[in-house]
């Protein structure tokens, strides 16, 4: 009897943190040549590749509880740097940023992940 209980609770805690990370989603979600106040200056979908450093803003909606995003940053399919940042409420504004070398021309993508990796977002973009 006891181990169909705890059978029971460990099934209902898992079924929690699922039902969490599924209520979890990216609102707005955009690359910025800079955050102010919080918030992006501006929305790139093509920048010059010499330009140095951009960001990648995301606003995370839904966590009923302390938790963390990652923001995956790929160059042609390959990964180029990771950043988990943490959310603290349910309606929670982030960022991330990444330099670029001018010879990285061509396609971009960030991949907004939740705690347990699934993705939420995908953000992509061009360097010219």
């Amino acid at each position: 009897m006891l181990k169909k209980l705890f059978a029971l609770m460990v099934i209902a805690i898992v079924s929690i943190s699922f039902v969490q990370a599924a209520d979890l989603s990216v609102a707005d979600g955009t690359i910025t040549s800079a955050i102010e106040n919080q918030m992006p200056v501006d929305r790139i979908e093509s920048y010059r590749a010499d330009f140095g450093k951009l960001y990648c803003f995301t606003q995370i909606v839904g966590a009923q509880e302390d938790t963390v995003v990652t923001h995956v940053w790929y160059y042609q399919d390959s990964e180029l740097a990771r950043v988990t940042l943490p959310v603290r409420s349910s309606n929670w504004r982030t960022y991330s940023s990444k330099r670029f070398l001018p010879q990285w021309a061509g396609k971009w993508v960030v991949v907004v992940l939740d705690a347990e990796q699934n993705e939420i977002a995908t953000i992509p973009f061009w360097l010219e």
